[in-house]
Order: C-alpha cells, then sequence, then structure tokens
C-alpha cells in the first residue's frame, strides 16, 4: 500500500510539473513585430495589442510619422522601432512578425520573415506575380513556422457558417456566382498610400490589391479554383488622374471553374451614390435556389417561396483573424487562411488581371505555378 500511495503521489507530482510546464509554454507572450506602420498596418496593430498574450517587441516603416504613431499605439510595451526590416529579423527575441507594407514587397519580406525563423502574418496579396507566389510557396513550404494571409474574411463566423451550408448542399449543386465591388468615388489622391497604389507594378492593380478578398470568398464558395478566366477594363473615367496612373478604374471578368462553376465578376469606381445596384455582394446559384453571402439567406427557387436564414450577418474586425493566427501558433491549428488559400486567391486575381490586359483568355496552367 505504501509503494502504491508513493507511486502514486509521485505519478500525481509529476503530471502537475508538466501541467505547470505547460501551462507556462503556452502562457508566454507571443513577441510580435510589424513591418509596414501605414494605414493598414495601424489599424492592425491596435487588434495586437487588443490580444492577450502578446507583447509588441519592434516595429518598422520608413516614414518617420507613421512610426512614430505606432509606437504611440504600442507605447505600453516599449518596443524599438526601425527603419530598415532585416535589423528588425535579426533579432532572436521575436516570434512573430505581421508584414503590411505594399503589395510589391509582400513577398521579399515574407519570404525574408519565414526564412529568420518567425511565424507570418501577411497581409493580402500573397504576392503580385506568379514568379513571386511560386518563391513564397517553396519557402513557406520549407518552413515549419505559421504563415496565414490576411484575408480576414475567412474568420467571419456568419461566413463561415453560411459557406459550410452551401457545402452541404443547401442550394443544391453549385453552377454560378455573380459578384461584384462597386464603389461611387476612386481612392483618395492625396493619401499616404497614393504613391503605390495607382503604381500597377507596385500593387498589382486593383484586381489584385483589392479584389482578391471578394474572389477569394467566391473561390471559398465554390470550394474549387479557376481553370480560365476573360475580361474587359482599363482606366475608363478617371484617366491620368492622379498623374501617372497605371491601375484600373473598371473592369468585367468571366471566369470558369474546374469544376465547372462560372462566375461573373466586375469592380468600378465610378457607381453613383444612390445609384441602384452599387456596393459589394456575391451570390451563389444552386439548382435548387441561390445564396446571398450578404444576407446569409438562401432563397429557394419557385414562386412564392419563403427565404432561409443560414446565418446572421454582423459587423466584424480584423479581431478574429488575428487570434486566430496567435492561436495557430501556440496550439498547432491550422491558420483560417494558410499558405495556400492565399497563393490560390492571389493567383486568381493575377489571372484575370491577365485576361484583360492580354484579352485572350487565360488558363489556369499558363500561369505556372503548383498550389
Amino acid at each position: 500500500m505504501e509503494r502504491r500511495t508513493l507511486l502514486k503521489n509521485a505519478a500525481a507530482a509529476s503530471l502537475g510539473a508538466f501541467s505547470r510546464a505547460a501551462l507556462g509554454q503556452n502562457t508566454e507572450p507571443v513577441r510580435t513585430a510589424m513591418i509596414g506602420t501605414g494605414n493598414r498596418g495601424g489599424w492592425v496593430l491596435k487588434e495586437i495589442m487588443r490580444q492577450p498574450g502578446v507583447k509588441v517587441t519592434a516595429l518598422c516603416d520608413i516614414k518617420p510619422d507613421r512610426l512614430d504613431a505606432a509606437a504611440s499605439t504600442a507605447a505600453r510595451d516599449n518596443p524599438k522601432t526601425y527603419t530598415d526590416y532585416r535589423k528588425l529579423l535579426e533579432r532572436k527575441d521575436i516570434d512573430a512578425v505581421f508584414v503590411d507594407t505594399p503589395c510589391d514587397l509582400h513577398v521579399e519580406m515574407a519570404t525574408a520573415a519565414l526564412q529568420a525563423g518567425k511565424h507570418v502574418y501577411c497581409e493580402k496579396p500573397a504576392g503580385i506575380t506568379p514568379e513571386s507566389i511560386a518563391t513564397l510557396l517553396k519557402v513557406g513550404r520549407a518552413s515549419d513556422r505559421v504563415f496565414q494571409i490576411g484575408q480576414q474574411m475567412r474568420s467571419f463566423s456568419f461566413l463561415r457558417e453560411a459557406i459550410q451550408k452551401i457545402h452541404e448542399g443547401v442550394a443544391g449543386d453549385v453552377v454560378m456566382v455573380k459578384a461584384q465591388r462597386h464603389a461611387s468615388w476612386d481612392l483618395d489622391h492625396t493619401s499616404s498610400s497614393s504613391d503605390w497604389f495607382f503604381n500597377a507594378k507596385r500593387s498589382g492593380d486593383v484586381i489584385v490589391e483589392m479584389a482578391v478578398h471578394n474572389l477569394d470568398l467566391c473561390n471559398w464558395a465554390i470550394n474549387s479554383r479557376p481553370q480560365r478566366a476573360s475580361g474587359v477594363g482599363g482606366t475608363l473615367v478617371w484617366k491620368n488622374d492622379p498623374p501617372g496612373r497605371t491601375n484600373m478604374d473598371g473592369y468585367a471578368l468571366d471566369y470558369e471553374y474546374a469544376n465547372g462553376v462560372k462566375l461573373a465578376f466586375t469592380q468600378v469606381f465610378f457607381h453613383p451614390s444612390g445609384l441602384p445596384g452599387g456596393g459589394q455582394f456575391t451570390n451563389v446559384y444552386g439548382t435548387k435556389g441561390a445564396v446571398s453571402l450578404d444576407t446569409c439567406k438562401f432563397y429557394p427557387l419557385g414562386k412564392g417561396a419563403e427565404p432561409v436564414v443560414l446565418s446572421q450577418p454582423q459587423k466584424e474586425s480584423d479581431a478574429p483573424h488575428v487570434a486566430a493566427f496567435f492561436e495557430a501558433i501556440r496550439t498547432g491549428s491550422k491558420p483560417p487562411a494558410d499558405l495556400t488559400i492565399g497563393a490560390t486567391a492571389a493567383l486568381t486575381a493575377i489571372m484575370g488581371r491577365q485576361a484583360i490586359y492580354t484579352g485572350k483568355m487565360v488558363t489556369w496552367g499558363e500561369l505556372g505555378v503548383t498550389v
């Protein structure tokens, strides 16, 4: 009896020590840095500061006013500031890095962070060329670090619930999607991001910089990737405004997916306020009816059929997506928008851009990237 009691007590003590060690490991702050503290980065930084068990260790930006503002936001943690992201990545006391820079720098900085052994949260798009995305995929797949793309709609609970029901067949077999992103005005021509946003070589053009969110939502609902794309568009209203502009202000695209689903997508910056049909929407059509991912209701086919509520739309912030990133670091769970999702979304947008630029049908295989 004494021996059994001794063994039992020893086992309990060992388990207690293990539990305390595990708890201590899980409650250690995730030491976090941010590269790029502009409009988007500044917003995300506020969400990072609200996360429990996170310490902002370092910040980096080449614009002093943005860096100062970010340092004030993160004053609680007294982060060190840098103007060279490579110096930041040399630090061994950084576990995770957020990349919130102009689009043409995403792959360069994200891959450098992964190779430095950091977990990476990279703003969308994952890249703006097929070649850069191929590089990111190679480095990301060779790393054991968490990589999450900033496509935060993947963490919206009401969308997750509605899309799950689409995949379960609430609308029957999905056959077509109609989606759009219509705005009544162009991006502010004097904003602090205008130095790169209107340059298609830096932003990837509006379809890659902006509509990658919408196209990823379509990919998610369709549960596939495009096989071919065709489209038309250009700078239709805001010609050379601002001066030197090279990105589009309007376009229309048609995609055919590998599973046969058709997608029609448009984006414009000149939809007058008050004109019916504006804003953003995504309608998913199936053999039994259609689902609006804006109302999150299923509208059955047939006269007099009443819509069915699938989930309750609500205003959601970046908080769930940021929280999911840190959860993946702590527990090893799969992030809601991983490397494959990010690469597929960016390539979907790039395929559409190339179809518009060339005036030809572009196939997925022509991109030359294996996702």
